[in-house]
C-alpha cells in the first residue's frame, strides 16, 4: 500500500494539481457542514421550545436545508475529495484529465448551489420558489424545478467524476496488466459502481416525474413510485456516505494506531458485500406503505438482516488492526494494550469514537429493518435518532477526524491545535450521546418526526430517561454541543489554513499484515460483481415496480398523460407480469404468517 515516494513527499508535492481539488473538494464540504449545522441548531431549539428563532411556518425549510446541505453536500463532496486523494495515491499516478477533474467539481458546486438558492428562498414570502420538500424529495410533496434541476447537475457531476476515476484506472491497468488492484482503489471503484447503480433510479424519479411536474409538463405522479424509486437510492446512499469512513477506518486508522491493517481481503470482501447488498433493501424503509405487497416487505426484509455481516466484519478488522498497533507499541493484557494507543490524537480518536457510535446505529437500524418491530417506531423520532448515529457520528465525525490527518498531506500545513481538535471530537461524541439517546427515547414514546409543534408538555410521559420535557432538554443540550464542535472544527481549520508550509508532514501507510497476494483473485473481478448485483437488484425491485405500477398507474389513478406508444407496451408489460406477481406476493404473504 505504501510506495518509496511517500517516505519523501507528501500528495501535494508530488501531485500539486490533484492536492488543489481535494482542498476544493473538503472546503465545500465544509461550507455545506457549517451551513448545515447553523439549521442543525435552529432546528432543535425550535423544536425542543427553548428558542424560537424562525416563525413554525419556516420550520420544514430549516429542516431540508438541515438535510440537503449535510446528509447530500457536505457527506458527498467530502467523499469526491477523499477519492481524489486515495485513487491517485494508490495508483502512484496524476488523473488522465486535470480540466475533466474540475469540470465535475464545478458541475457539483453549481448543482448544490442551484438546489441551495431554491431551498432558502422559501424563507422570502415575496419569491414564489418553495422546497420545503425534505431530503426524502418524493412526491406528494413538490418542489421547485430549480431544486431537481439542481440536484440532476449535482448527480451528473458525481457520474462524470466516477469516470474520470475509472479511466485513471483503466490507464494504470494497461501500464501494470498482472498486479492486483491497490485497495484504496478497489474501494473507490466498487463504491462508485454501487453509486451508478443506485443512483439510476432517483434519476429517473427526478427526470421522468419529478421534473416534468414540477414544471407542469404532467398533472400529477404516482407517489408510491416517486417514493419507491427514492428508496431505492436512499438506503445504498447511506453506504455511500458511510464508505469515506470505512476506507479511513481501513486503511488510515491502523497507521495512526501504530499497525497496519489485518487483512486486505477481509476490507475487498466488505466493499464486494456492500455493493451487493446495499441496494436491493430500500422497501424496508416502507413497511407502512399500503401500495406494496407484504410478501415484497418481507423479503426485503430478510435481505436487509444480510447486511449485518459486513458490519461485523468490519468491527473485527478495524479492531485487530489497531489491538495489532498497540501491540507492537507494547501493549500488553487483555485490555491492557487500550493504554497504548494514541488517544491524545484527534484524528485517533475521533475515529474510535465514531466507530463506537456505529456500533451503537447498527442495533437501533435492526430494530428498524424488523417489519413488526418497526411498526412501533416508524416514523417517530427514534428514526432521526438512529441516523444521527450513522450518518451523523459515524460519518460526519470520521470526516473530522480524518481531515486532522489528511490536510497536513494535502497542503504541507500542520494543523492548528491538535487539543483543540481533541476537545472538538470529544465535544461531538458527548452532544451525540446526548441527543441521539433522547430521540431514540422520545420515539419510544410515540413522539413523531417531522414536526414543527409536538405538543406533548400536558402528557404525562414517566420513562426510565425521564419525562418529555427532560428528554427535550437532552436533545437541545446535546444540539448545542454539536453546534459548538463544529464552530470549533471549522474555526481550527480555518487557523490551519493560515499556517506556514513545511516540510517532513508526509506519512506513508503500511502495508497490511495480510495483503491483497492473500485474496482470491475473483474479488478482482469487478464484472462479476456488477453483473451480480444488477440480477439481485432486478430480483428484489421488478415485480414490486411492475405491481404499483399496474395499481396505481404510471402517473397515479385515471391519468393517462405519458405519450401514446408507451401505453400499449406498458399495457402488455404489465399484463404479463400479473400472474407473476400474484404468486410471489402469495407465497411471501403465507411465509410471513408461518414466522410469526
Amino acid at each position: 500500500m505504501s510506495t518509496a515516494l511517500e517516505a519523501e513527499q507528501t500528495f501535494v508535492d508530488k501531485f500539486p494539481d490533484e492536492a488543489r481539488v481535494v482542498r476544493a473538494a473538503f472546503l465545500s464540504a465544509f461550507f455545506a457542514l457549517f451551513l448545515g449545522a447553523i439549521f442543525g441548531i435552529i432546528q432543535t431549539l425550535h423544536r425542543t421550545d427553548v428558542a424560537r428563532i424562525i416563525p413554525s411556518t419556516d420550520y420544514y425549510t430549516v429542516l431540508t436545508a438541515h438535510g440537503v446541505f449535510m446528509v447530500i453536500s457536505f457527506t458527498i463532496f467530502f467523499l469526491v475529495g477523499l477519492f481524489t486523494w486515495a485513487l491517485t495515491r494508490s495508483l502512484d499516478r496524476p488523473l488522465i484529465n486535470i480540466k475533466i477533474t474540475w469540470t465535475w467539481y464545478g458541475l457539483m458546486a453549481v448543482g448544490m448551489t442551484l438546489t441551495g438558492i431554491s431551498i432558502l428562498a422559501g424563507f422570502v414570502d415575496s419569491i414564489d420558489m418553495s422546497a420545503d420538500v425534505l431530503f426524502t424529495f418524493y412526491a406528494p410533496l413538490q418542489a421547485h424545478p430549480l431544486f431537481y434541476t439542481g440536484l440532476v447537475v449535482f448527480i451528473v457531476g458525481t457520474w462524470i467524476a466516477g469516470a474520470d476515476w475509472f479511466r485513471t484506472f483503466l490507464a494504470w491497468r494497461s501500464d501494470h496488466p498482472d498486479q492486483r488492484i491497490p485497495l484504496q482503489t478497489f474501494m473507490v471503484l466498487t463504491t462508485m459502481t454501487m453509486w451508478y447503480i443506485a443512483t439510476s433510479a432517483v434519476a429517473a424519479s427526478v427526470l421522468l416525474f419529478l421534473l416534468p411536474w414540477s414544471l407542469g409538463l404532467i398533472d400529477q405522479v404516482n407517489p408510491t413510485l416517486t417514493r419507491t424509486l427514492f428508496w431505492f437510492f436512499g438506503h445504498p446512499v447511506v453506504y455511500f456516505w458511510l464508505m469515506p469512513a470505512y476506507m479511513l477506518w481501513y486503511t488510515v486508522l491502523p497507521k495512526i494506531a501504530g499497525g497496519r491493517l489485518f487483512s486486505d481481503p477481509l476490507a475487498r470482501v466488505v466493499f464486494v458485500l456492500f455493493l451487493l447488498l446495499s441496494t436491493p433493501v430500500g422497501i424496508h424503509h416502507q413497511y407502512l406503505d399500503p401500495g406494496i405487497a407484504e410478501g415484497f416487505k418481507f423479503i426485503s426484509m430478510t435481505n436487509t438482516m444480510f447486511l449485518l455481516l459486513p458490519s461485523l466484519l468490519t468491527a473485527f478488522t478495524v479492531v485487530a488492526s489497531v489491538e495489532y498497533g498497540a501491540r507492537q507499541n507494547g501493549g500488553t493484557g487483555l485490555l491492557g494494550w487500550l493504554t497504548n494507543l494514541p488517544w491524545r490524537k484527534p484524528e485517533f480518536t475521533g475515529m474510535m469514537l465514531a466507530g463506537l457510535m456505529f456500533a451503537a446505529g447498527g442495533f437501533s437500524g435492526m430494530v428498524n429493518a424488523g417489519m413488526n418491530i418497526n411498526y412501533l417506531i416508524h416514523n417517530t423520532l427514534w428514526v432521526p435518532g438512529h441516523f444521527h448515529l450513522t450518518v451523523g457520528t459515524a460519518v460526519a465525525l470520521t470526516m473530522m477526524a480524518g481531515t486532522y490527518w489528511i490536510w497536513p498531506q494535502i497542503s504541507n500545513k500542520p494543523i492548528f491545535s491538535s487539543q483543540i481538535g481533541l476537545f472538538q471530537v470529544v465535544l461531538w461524541f458527548i452532544g451525540m450521546a446526548l441527543m441521539s439517546n433522547a430521540m431514540h427515547a422520545q420515539g419510544l414514546l410515540g413522539v413523531p418526526r417531522r414536526t414543527a409543534e409536538p405538543e406533548y408538555s400536558g402528557f404525562d410521559y414517566p420513562t426510565m430517561f425521564g419525562g418529555f420535557e427532560e428528554l427535550n432538554v437532552q436533545i437541545a443540550i446535546g444540539g448545542t454541543l454539536l453546534f459548538v464542535s463544529t464552530i470549533l472544527f471549522l474555526g481550527n481549520l480555518a487557523l490551519t489554513m493560515g499556517n506556514p508550509r513545511v516540510s517532513g508532514l508526509a506519512e506513508p501507510l503500511p502495508s497490511p499484515v495480510s495483503g491483497s497476494e492473500d485474496a482470491p483473485q475473483v474479488l478482482d473481478n469487478l464484472r462479476l460483481w456488477v453483473s451480480i448485483a444488477v440480477v439481485l437488484v432486478v430480483l428484489a425491485y421488478a415485480l414490486p415496480i411492475a405491481a404499483i405500477i399496474q395499481r396505481g398507474g404510471l402517473l397515479g389513478p385515471g391519468v393517462g398523460t405519458y405519450p401514446v406508444w408507451v401505453a400499449p407496451v406498458f399495457d402488455a408489460l404489465a399484463d404479463a407480469a400479473t400472474p407473476l406477481v400474484g404468486a410471489v406476493t402469495d407465497a411471501s404473504a403465507s411465509l410471513v404468517e408461518v414466522v410469526r
